[in-house]
């Protein structure tokens, strides 16, 4: 299996450390929905979890719940923690808010067909490991306490910082992302929290440490459980590229830094998701969910097609339209798949399951991988057996749903809406085409596709 590292800035061939494949995923910041931009960087994980099964390897796979710690601005002690900004909005604790953020990134990730991680640890919950891990960086000479109590990592310290993003510590100046001002209780403004000192309005999420009552940094968190629950010898970290700088570069200087080894081997990331053209915010009001998709009738599992259809480290813009164009494809896939089932039983034929693989370890081409599934679906030489076998046998790499037997949606079209189709069918059967196109018109203002096939008429509700 071959991927792209960003870190060495080329493709690699990956080979497990162990008999185990160890990957570390970065997760959700549970105060909120996951919009479909995070889903992206979620799947990467699940391919990279897919194909390495369909290799035969054993995976571990953590990804982290942040719960605590995520601030507005990471490196303002007065700013306010993300979790605790939505509790005031929504009138919950700061752990109801979590447990209910959470339980619906589970949701979706059940939803977009994502094998679950061997283990979802909460910041929350390994304080004791965070705690540990500061001291043993301070026992090192790699972290100091401030004057306020705060506790800070020495970026000078780390004379390989930057190897990921290629931000370098001497071109840095205040006002880089994430920090608005000089810290005066910085030795070197590029400096950044390892604990913060709790001030006295904070009532929720604070612990107490050996430099006083105060709640982890943001980096902090990824390095205590990949070390703990992977140990200092990791395969693969994950991401979406947004992460590059300054997240994963602060991961990597506090593990290393601790470890006093090189712990991650590869670093990959997913690319930005556009919607429409835009960057996703609230400002722009764009944010999409993987629950907007089912209420506007899609197979969430349209989604997960999309991404298939873009190699994950290219920038990636997601339309309603390209949305509604994959659902049309799955039905009519599993369509396939279910009349298939009816008339045969799948045969052995390794050819394009072959081509399939071929692509999907050469950096995840998923692109190629559905090009192929495209020409098998059309080709009029391969047996409907070959057919059923490579669609039922390319669910193992791409997760598209395959196996789940299919139900016809049922659409109860309104009268007028049967009024004017069977209007139409006439005006078609008269061979009067500018009718007919009218009748199209009108049906299309009450939300109703119309499909001329080499079956008749066929109506689509649209989403």
């Amino acid at each position: 299996m071959f991927l792209y590292d960003t870190k060495m800035r080329k493709k690699v061939e990956i080979q497990p450390l162990s008999e185990t494949l160890k990957v570390y995923a970065c997760g959700p910041t549970v105060y909120r929905d996951a919009h479909v931009g995070n889903m992206r960087t979620f799947l990467l994980n699940d391919l990279i979890h897919r194909t390495a099964l369909a290799k035969g390897w054993k995976v571990k796979l953590i990804q982290n719940i942040t719960d605590v710690g995520h601030m507005v601005d990471d490196t303002d002690l007065g700013t306010e923690d993300k979790m605790l900004e939505q509790s005031k909005k929504e009138d919950l604790t700061a752990l109801a808010i979590a447990k209910k953020y959470e339980a619906k990134f589970h949701q979706d990730l059940n939803r977009l067909n994502i094998l679950p991680a061997t283990s979802y640890p909460k910041a929350s919950e390994t304080i004791d490991l965070m705690v540990q891990l500061i001291q043993k960086l301070i026992d090192k000479k790699h972290a100091y306490q401030g004057a306020d109590g705060s506790v800070f990592f020495d970026a000078r310290s780390f004379s390989e910082y930057g190897a990921i993003s290629g931000n370098r510590l001497a071109d840095l100046k205040p006002g880089h992302k994430f920090e608005t001002e000089v810290d005066d209780n910085k030795k070197f403004h590029a400096d950044w929290a390892l604990w913060k000192l709790a001030p006295p309005t904070r009532t929720q999420l604070i612990w107490d440490t050996p430099w006083g009552s105060g709640f982890p940094g943001w980096h902090i968190e990824c390095s205590a459980m990949s070390l703990d629950l992977l140990g200092d010898e990791i395969d693969i970290h994950t991401g979406g590229i947004d992460l590059r700088f300054p997240h994963h570069e602060d991961e990597r200087a506090q593990s290393n830094a601790a470890s006093e080894k090189e712990v991650v081997k590869h670093w990959v990331h997913a690319e930005h998701l556009l919607f429409e053209g835009r960057k996703m915010s609230k400002s722009s009001q764009n944010v999409v969910l993987v629950e907007d998709l089912i209420n506007k009738g899609l197979n969430p599992l349209s989604l997960r097609l999309v991404f298939l259809e873009h190699r994950y480290r290219q920038q990636l813009d997601l339309t309603w339209n390209t949305l509604q164009a994959a659902d049309k494809t799955l039905t009519r896939w599993y369509r396939l798949i279910a009349e298939l089932k009816k008339v045969c039983q799948p045969v052995v034929d390794e050819e394009y399951l072959s081509q399939i693989k071929g692509f999907i370890e050469n950096d995840l081409d998923t692109v190629n991988a559905i090009l192929t599934l495209r020409e098998v679906e059309k080709s009029t030489s391969i047996s409907n057996e070959v057919k059923l076998h490579t669609f039922l046998s390319a669910e193992k790499w791409l997760g598209l749903g395959f196996d789940q037997d299919f139900i016809e949606k049922e659409v109860n079209f309104s009268e007028a809406v049967l009024n004017l189709a069977a209007e139409r069918k006439v005006a078609r059967a008269n061979k009067d085409w500018k009718k007919s196109d009218e009748l199209r018109e009108q049906l299309s203002a009450l939300g109703v596709e119309v499909l001329d096939t080499a079956k008749g008429q066929e109506l689509n509700q649209l989403p």
